[in-house]
């Protein structure tokens, strides 16, 4: 039985705690609607179908699953779902003799399943010492500033090696402190500046170069770029302005419909002459801190470092 894990931690604000464990733990008949792990898993013909809106850890306990095996491939959001995951099973001592990390090095998602079982995925035991190194991750990822997720970089992770290079480009996607901008916004940028003017071939999986932000994040951030007061980007269908976020036809029209190109402002934040966020407003989450421009955490890639507000 395969579960999936639906949760975008890389763009939003983050699920409370009570969502995220409400997720996991079953369905309670006051809140019929509420999305639960078993609604993204297909029905299986020795599962009774009142036991799919119970707890998973009590399902796995009930129909006496021994071996829970967790895949979660390199890419950021991946891996954050990993380390809130591991927080959650840590607080069951029943489970951790049960659960086997998978070390995935490629794509999970893109790969043919049929070729699953010829790839070389090595296979760890989860030690008390990975269950905290986890806790520690996901405690510093929904904590008010950046500043503990900075510290995880120049810490020795275990097993979850991949989390390193996850929380970096993470890290990335803080305004720098000479354009205003995230990495992924500045790239959106330098591929209209090189004549990449359909979003069709922006949103293509690859072609932006960072691997943050799916292609619906991928359209905020352009919106973001285009609709601000002072834009670096024309030409994005003003329609977008205004469609409901969840009208998935009209805004996808409204992407294939517009011709990009740089303003004169764009031109210069990509050349470093002047910072986007001291023309244009900020308020968006990354990970537990909330950004503004009065609040401005910054990233500096090139020493690695955070500059505070």
């Amino acid at each position: 039985m395969v579960v999936p894990l639906i949760f975008r931690f890389v763009s939003g604000p983050l699920p409370s705690v009570e969502h995220l464990n409400c997720y996991l733990g079953g369905r309670s008949l006051r809140i019929f609607e509420e999305v639960i792990w078993s609604d993204c898993v297909r029905r299986l013909p020795f599962v009774r179908r009142e036991d799919r809106d119970g707890a998973l850890l009590w399902f796995c306990e009930t129909y006496g699953v021994d071996l829970i095996e967790l895949w979660f491939d390199p890419e950021p959001n991946s891996q954050l779902q990993l380390i809130w995951i591991l927080d959650y099973l840590r607080s069951q001592p029943f489970i951790a003799p049960r659960l086997s990390l998978r070390c995935v090095d490629f794509d999970l998602r893109g790969v043919d399943p049929a070729e699953l079982r010829h790839r070389d995925v090595r296979e760890f035991d989860i030690a008390e010492s990975d269950f905290e190194i986890a806790s520690m991750a996901w405690e510093a990822y929904r904590a008010a500033t950046p500043e503990l997720c900075s510290g995880l970089l120049n810490r020795p992770l275990g097993k979850l090696s991949s989390l390193k290079m996850a929380m970096e480009d993470v890290l990335a996607e803080l305004p720098s402190p000479a354009t205003g901008l995230g990495a992924t916004e500045t790239r959106l940028l330098e591929l209209i500046a090189s004549g990449h003017d359909r979003t069709d071939e922006l949103f293509r999986p690859g072609v932006v170069g960072t691997r943050v932000f799916d292609p619906w994040e991928l359209g905020a951030l352009l919106e973001g770029l285009a609709f601000a007061p002072t834009p670096a980007v024309a030409g994005l269908d003003g329609q977008l302005a205004t469609l409901d976020p969840d009208n998935a036809r009209s805004r996808n029209a409204a992407f294939r419909r517009s011709r990009l190109s740089l303003t004169e402002f764009g031109r210069a934040v990509i050349a470093g002459r002047e910072d986007f966020r001291r023309h244009n407003p900020i308020k968006r989450w990354w990970g537990g801190t909330l950004l503004t421009n009065e609040r401005l955490w910054r990233w500096d890639r090139e020493s690695r470092s955070l500059v505070a507000p």
